[in-house]
This record gives structure tokens, sequence and C-alpha cells, in this order.
């Protein structure tokens, strides 16, 4: 298993990153390579994503979810095999580091390879700087999500 970890700072306040991180819906607005994310339930996602040339269809489980702080998931089902965490630190009012840490298993040449050269931590880094332009460019979150998912909850 490959751990990518990531961080970045926006110049929003923590809120704002924080309720703009939970519309997983619109990921794909700054995602390279998910396609679309729909938000089964306030803990299930179904995602549609491309990556390396390879389509894949899997579920997640928010695992841990404690606002203004962390949204934690797993892979519940497909062929892609991860678990990571987001969480959100204020730096001051108007400034939030966003860090994100996540665990992939890698399946098949294409994606094995991926991960040896390092395009998906790459990936990563360039998907959390669109997420920084998404966000500034807003000034505001497309919505929010407050609810405490807490680890064992079903």
């Amino acid at each position: 298993m490959s751990r990518v970890q990531e961080s970045i700072d926006v110049d929003v306040p923590l809120h704002t990153a924080y309720n703009q991180w939970t519309q997983f819906e619109e990921f794909p607005k700054f995602m390279e390579g998910v396609k679309e994310v729909r938000q089964l339930d306030e803990r299930h996602n179904h995602w549609k994503t491309k990556v390396a040339g390879v389509a894949r269809e899997f579920d997640t489980e928010i695992v841990d979810q404690l606002p203004d702080e962390r949204v934690a998931w797993r892979t519940t089902s497909g062929d892609v095999d991860q678990k990571g965490v987001v969480t959100f630190q204020p730096l001051d009012e108007t400034h939030t580091r966003v860090r994100l840490a996540m665990d992939v298993e890698p399946h098949g040449i294409a994606e094995k390879t991926a991960d040896l050269t390092g395009m998906l931590d790459r990936r990563v880094k360039g998907d959390l700087g669109r997420f920084k332009d998404y966000i500034e460019e807003r000034g505001r979150e497309t919505g929010g999500w407050r609810g405490r998912i807490s680890p064992g909850m079903t």
C-alpha cells in the first residue's frame, strides 16, 4: 500500500474550506480523473473515476467526520482499495491549512507504474491546488454538511 501526503494553505476561513470539502458531488470540478461522485446518504458515496486510462467505479464510507477538523473515509466496494483523512487547521481568521493523507493499493500495471513514478503524488498535489483555486475564486462554499460521524457509528 502506498501513502500519499500533501497539504496546501487556502485563503479562506476554516469553516469555508471545511464546508466546501463536504460537498462531495462538487469534487469533479477540481479533482482530475474524478468523473462523478454521487452522495448516497450522510456516510456513503459512489465514485466514477478514470486515472491513467483506467475507469473505475467504487463506493466509499465516511468513517469519521468532525466539523471544522477532519473527514476520514475508506472504500467499501469496487476494485479500489484506499483509505484516507483530510484535516483542516486554522492559520488565522482567513487562512486554513488543508492536509490530505491517503493510503492506496494500486491495482494493475498502469496504476502500479503510475504509483512508482510519483503520478499519484502529483495528482493529489494538483487536486489540492485546484481546490485552492476553486474555493478562493468563489470566496464562499457551495454548501456544507456539519454533522458528526464517529468511528463505529452505523
